[in-house]
């Protein structure tokens, strides 16, 4: 099994930023492809990017490329989602995901999740 607690969630202006963190404890994190999901009130679970297990390979939602960027440590079983850029339409609560099949935009392939955290961004 695979747990997973994220953290970094907080109030910013628009134009600001934050950095959310995925700490994961389990015997084989670093064969999971991870992947950061969002949801907002009244909308579906949303694909914000996804990471391969070595870290080699990344994908990104349209409505974040060239502002949200995800890496990931290994040595410390964690991933991370630099948001830059920041938008009122990116308020959500953020949840991190481990999909042992590899990269994935759908949140029905990853089979751990995050309790997420909030973001909100004011305009």
């Amino acid at each position: 099994q695979v747990q997973l607690v994220e953290s970094g969630g907080g109030l910013v202006q628009a134009g600001g930023s934050l950095r959310l963190s995925c700490v994961a404890s389990g015997r084989t994190f670093s064969s999971y492809a991870m992947g950061w999901f969002r949801r907002s009130p009244g909308k579906e679970r949303e694909f914000v990017a996804a990471i391969l297990s070595n870290g080699g390979r990344t994908d990104y939602a349209d409505t974040v490329k060239g502002r949200f960027t995800i890496s990931r440590d290994n040595a410390k079983n964690s991933v991370y989602l630099q948001m830059n850029s920041l938008k009122p339409e990116d308020t959500a609560v953020y949840y991190c995901a481990a999909n042992r099949a590899g990269i994935s935009r759908s949140p029905r392939l990853y089979e751990y999740w995050g309790q997420g955290t909030q973001v909100t961004v004011s305009s």
